[in-house]
Order: structure tokens, then C-alpha cells, then sequence
């Protein structure tokens, strides 16, 4: 039987993988891929780069241990596939399904050319719990509401985890290839954050492990707590497919407690899946359209992205994006409505920065959330406010979270932080009123 190449893309696991498991279960010889391609690296923040490098080295680790390895190369994805599978006469590639614009182009092309040269070319679920394009309303089209998605989502029987293979056939002399290194990393956009998570399969599991153990009962009560930190940290790992979502949900649901407010989150994650399915320009175009112009003020724009507009729980979610890689998720919200409900500024000039630093970066979740945030996306009140002192005082009371990130307030005491202003921040030339003092 002829060998089975299993591109990998952004699935780095053996657990809960579909397309390994259907080459597995074919009985033929397994040959894994992947392809780093210049035209992603390059486009991707230095901390997506850097997490790809560590998850890949993992992943070629657990495919030694199962028999097999890991042949990585460099160049377009389509053409280094199908010179693949010449070498090894494969005639079948496996694939996990994606939804960007650029993902199903290339699964496109893959199928075209793939046809073409003998090689039947299969896409597999695996990327979120539930298939972007099998859920639809009754009307056809896309769920544009996250309400009757989940309650869609809910009632769906999610198909069974697959177990991660304990032997794999191998494709004799198949492997090589160097995985990203420093140059790529230095090739990317952004900064390479100091406490950014580390990547690969091994450490993400670790990480569900403890989630599954410890916070996860108190999520639904606790998440939104900035100072407590208390959300899963699992974005990343999810982003690059160390995690299996599908997995993840089904465990996260026997929790007492949080267990079925955390599942929620994951539906939500997939909702914005099938919207950037549905809708492939969501990281440039207005899902919702505007009625007005968004302001121009560069000024405004760097000290927003630095950290130092003077509204201490902006300040402190934007160091935390720029040290961490990683935001919480109720800072995203908050610095978010400030650059577009207060400042007026364009909701893609915040999305591209944190696109360009954020370990977890993923088109459909991060420019979906910032038009969901923006008034341009799918929530249906795009006309709601913020209140972002209500909003630091509700979420960070005593100020703890501010203190961490902005350390020149750190001899603030209490919630007293949240009206004082850095010493070196700027003067009120791009501070609009933001709220009561009291």
C-alpha cells in the first residue's frame, strides 16, 4: 500500500487528530509534513514563530517515540506536498480543515493539482469542536448571532475523540528539514515577548491538565477577575493545535461548576469560525458596515499601543500584551473599546498590533472579537457603551492589576490607582472624558 502524507498545519498533536488517525487506520505507511512557508513566517508575530518552532520540535519528538518522524521543508506549501509525494510515490494527502481566505485557497490549489498528479487530497475536522460549515440556520447562510448558534451547537452530537496512535508504519528514509530557528524568529513581525508560553503538545496537555484540575471549577465566577489571572491560558495552545478542542470541551464538561461556562467559550471560538468562513474579509472589512468615519490621530494610536495614554487599566493591558504575548480577555475588551468608543480610532489599526504580538493570534478570533467590540461585527448591540472606569473598578477593585503591569503607580494603594496618571504619561491633547471620578 502506498504511503499516506499528513500535512500538518495548525493541528501539532497526536491526540484527537482525524487526519492522522484516517492515514492510521488505513494501514499504509505514514509520512508527516510540514511546510514552513516564507510567506507565512514573515507575516506572523515573532511569538507565533517562536511557539511554532518549540510545538514542532515536540511534535517531531512524539512521532520518533510512535515510530515515525517529521519532515519539515521550506518553500510553497502546494508545490513542496506534491514534490513530497513524488519521492515517496504517495498517493494520498490528509489534512485538517481551515478557514482563512488563505487556508482554503491553498486546500483548494492542493486539491487541483493534487488531482492532477494522482494524489486524492482529503480534508478532516479537527480545528474546532464542531465543523465550521456544519451548522447552518434554517434559512441558509451562516449563524450571524452567537445566541441560536449555541443553542444549535449545544444540541449537536460532536463526533468521538480519536486516540492518539501508539505505533505508526514509517516511510523509510522519510524526515529531515530544520524546524523554525532564531532567523525566522527575527524575521517575524512584532517583539519576542520575555514571558511569553512555551509551545508543543507535551506543555499543553500539562497545562489542561492543571486547568481541568484547579481553576476551571471556579471559571464561570472568577474569569473575568483581572488581578486573579483565573482564565484557562489554553489560547495559544488551542491557536496551534497542541490542544484538541474537541477533546478540551468534552473533559471541560464533566467540571462541576465553570466546567459548562468554559465549554461555552469554546463555542464561541467556533462561532467565529464559521464567520470568517462565511465572510472572508473579517480582518479588513466591516462585517457590520459603519454609519460614520473612524478619526485619524497617529499620535493617539502610539501611545495606545505603548502603553501610556495615561488611563492606568489601558496602560496596564497593553504592557501585559507587549511583556506576555497574551492579553485577558476582559483587557482585550477594555483597551479595545478605548481606542475605538473613546478615541474613535479604526478598529483593524488595534487589531493589527495585537495580531503582531499575540502568542495565541488567530484571524477569526481576534478580528472577530475586535469588530464584535468595535460595533462593526456580529454583536447586536453595535451601538453599546463603555464605561471604562466602571469597567476598572468592576474588574481590577483593588487596583491589583494595574499595579502589576504599570509598576510607576505601584505606590498607589486600593482602587485610588485607577484616577492617577503615570508621570510620564502624555498631556490630555488625546484624552477624551472617560468617566465620573466618583
Amino acid at each position: 500500500m502506498r504511503p499516506t502524507i499528513v500535512l500538518f498545519t495548525r493541528d501539532l498533536r497526536l491526540h484527537d487528530h482525524p487526519a492522522l488517525a484516517a492515514a492510521v487506520g488505513r494501514g499504509a505507511p505514514v509520512a508527516p509534513l510540514f511546510v514552513v512557508d516564507p510567506a507565512i513566517i514573515t507575516r506572523s508575530a515573532r511569538n507565533r514563530v517562536a511557539y511554532l518552532a518549540e510545538a514542532l520540535a515536540d511534535l517531531r519528538a512524539a512521532l520518533r517515540r510512535a515510530g515515525a518522524d517529521l519532515a519539515v521543508r521550506r518553500g510553497d506549501t502546494v508545490t513542496e506536498v506534491l514534490r513530497a509525494a513524488r519521492a515517496i510515490g504517495a498517493d494520498r494527502v490528509h489534512l485538517s480543515a481551515d478557514v482563512s481566505a488563505f487556508a482554503t485557497a491553498r486546500a483548494a490549489r492542493l486539491r487541483a493539482e493534487g488531482a492532477a498528479a494522482g494524489v486524492e487530497v482529503t480534508e478532516y475536522p479537527g480545528l474546532t469542536v464542531v465543523p465550521p460549515g456544519a451548522l447552518a440556520p434554517a434559512g441558509g447562510g451562516h449563524y450571524r448571532v452567537f445566541t441560536p448558534y449555541w443553542r444549535a451547537w449545544e444540541g449537536l452530537r460532536h463526533r468521538p475523540v480519536a486516540e492518539a496512535p501508539h505505533a505508526l508504519r514509517p516511510v523509510e528514509g522519510w524526515g529531515g528539514g530544520e524546524p523554525p530557528g532564531r532567523a525566522d524568529i527575527a524575521r517575524g513581525i512584532g517583539e519576542l515577548s520575555p514571558e511569553r508560553v512555551r509551545g508543543g503538545e507535551s506543555a499543553a496537555r500539562a497545562r489542561v491538565r492543571a486547568w481541568l484540575a484547579g481553576g476551571c471549577a471556579d471559571y464561570e465566577a472568577a474569569h473575568d477577575d483581572l488581578a486573579a489571572a483565573a482564565t484557562s491560558r489554553l489560547s495559544a495552545d488551542l491557536r496551534f493545535g497542541c490542544v484538541s478542542p474537541r477533546e478540551l470541551a468534552g473533559a471541560a464538561a464533566e467540571v462541576p461548576g465553570g466546567g459548562a461556562a468554559f465549554v461555552r467559550q469554546l463555542a464561541w471560538r467556533d462561532f467565529h469560525h464559521q464567520v470568517l468562513l462565511a465572510f472572508p474579509d473579517l480582518a479588513r472589512r466591516d462585517y457590520r458596515p459603519r454609519e460614520t468615519a473612524w478619526r485619524t490621530d497617529a499620535a493617539a494610536l502610539a501611545a495606545w499601543r505603548e502603553g501610556r495614554t495615561g488611563v492606568p487599566i489601558v496602560d496596564a493591558g497593553m504592557r501585559q500584551l507587549r511583556a506576555e504575548g497574551f492579553l485577558h480577555n476582559r483587557a482585550r475588551i477594555i483597551t479595545a473599546a478605548y481606542l475605538t468608543r473613546e478615541l474613535g480610532l479604526d478598529w483593524r489599526d488595534g487589531a493589527d498590533h495585537f495580531h503582531a504580538l499575540l502568542t495565541d493570534g488567530d484571524i477569526a478570533d481576534n478580528y472577530g472579537n475586535w469588530q464584535w467590540v468595535a460595533g462593526t461585527g456580529n454583536d447586536t448591540r453595535p451601538h453599546r457603551t463603555y464605561n471604562i472606569g466602571r469597567q476598572a473598578r468592576r474588574f481590577d477593585p483593588d487596583g491589583d492589576y494595574v499595579r502589576r503591569h504599570v509598576p510607576e503607580l505601584a505606590g498607589i494603594a486600593g482602587a485610588a490607582v485607577h484616577t492617577a496618571r503615570a508621570p510620564d504619561a502624555p498631556g490630555d491633547a488625546h484624552q477624551p472624558p472617560l468617566f465620573d471620578p466618583d
